[in-house]
């Protein structure tokens, strides 16, 4: 049994979006997006993509606006996806937060081996990765970034989709980069997730007040109704899906019923979104374990994804709750 993700192998329209004077958005119908701001004296890029060869792609559309060079990365999360490509770029320094860093420590390597397993169309020319990527500088909390007179503060907005999420907030342009802490039109992925402080973060994300965002999945939010939309859907899918588990937990039901009732309860108004069949099953058993009290999430390996997925898979299956 193989899992959902591995039958996407559709290729992605990519789009490039201005959303204000050197700042632009780096879209795929649903693949993981990156975020482009022109200063002065080089290029910041907001989540490198998943390979050095993905990341070309990205410095091609750059080059359509600017002769200028990527000099700085940051990055809004550990996830291989997001990081891996860093070293395709020619920046002088990575950033991330130090809760990130610490991330990479403890399970980047598991991570980038169980990312590349799920998901092979995401990680084109993974040939040519030469290992994990490493910060060259850390924060705590948050950061300022000075590109001439504009300033791009760096935020670790707080636990959500992992502990160490970080925004990229231009309070001038009121323009936000929010990488997976919200998606539009696309699964959250919340297999590393906090479900109790997801709620909180995505409260501190609306009191900046963006008027226009790049999600970590979905197409670029243009105004702040957009904005509104998909913080709306954010929160109200990581919140049912909690709800789920934790009644779940408190009756006394396993993984797979909780797992059967959730894609049951969820699939009529997100079953649409991006990813909907790969992300539910590690999603439901993350809120499995934190409704259970594990506040730190158990580590994805390669070998733990198969075994989960052919288990609540093979369970939905006898069921008849299989939907193609």
């Amino acid at each position: 049994m193989s899992f959902a993700s591995t039958n996407d192998l559709a290729e992605k329209t990519v789009s490039f979006d201005e959303l204000g004077r050197g700042l632009y958005a780096y879209t795929a119908e649903g693949d993981p997006n990156s975020g482009i701001i022109v200063g002065p004296d080089g290029v910041v890029v907001v989540d490198a993509q998943a390979t050095p060869a993905m990341a070309a792609e990205v410095q091609g559309r750059i080059a359509d606006v600017t002769d200028r060079k990527v000099r700085q990365i940051v990055l809004t999360h550990y996830h291989a996806v997001r990081v891996l490509g860093a070293t395709g770029y020619p920046a002088h320094s990575i950033i991330c937060s130090d809760v990130t860093r610490d991330m990479i420590v403890e399970r980047g390597q598991q991570d980038m081996d169980s990312e590349i397993g799920r998901f092979p169309r995401l990680f084109r020319g993974r040939d040519g990765i030469p290992g994990l990527t490493w910060p060259t500088h850390t924060f705590h909390k948050k950061m300022s970034l000075w590109l001439g007179d504009r300033e791009a503060q760096i935020i670790h907005i707080g636990r959500s989709h992992t502990a160490g999420d970080t925004v990229v907030w231009l309070p001038k342009e009121k323009v936000l980069f929010a990488g997976d802490t919200v998606e539009f039109g696309a699964t959250p992925y919340c297999g590393d997730a906090h479900f109790t402080d997801w709620p909180a973060t995505i409260a501190a994300i609306r009191a900046l007040g963006a008027e226009k965002m790049v999600p970590g999945r979905g197409r670029a939010l243009m105004n702040a109704a957009e904005v509104n939309e998909a913080l709306d859907g954010t929160e109200a899918f990581t919140t049912r899906l909690f709800a789920i588990a934790k009644s779940g937990v408190a009756r006394g039901a396993g993984l797979a019923e909780v797992y059967a009732e959730a894609m049951d309860k969820m699939r009529p108004e997100f079953g649409h979104w991006v990813i909907f069949d790969h992300c539910m099953p590690f999603n439901v058993s993350r809120a499995y374990d934190e409704a259970q009290g594990l506040d730190h999430p158990r580590i994805w390996t390669a070998e733990r994804d198969v075994e989960m997925w052919k288990t609540l898979e093979q369970a939905r299956m006898k069921s008849g709750e299989i939907h193609s």
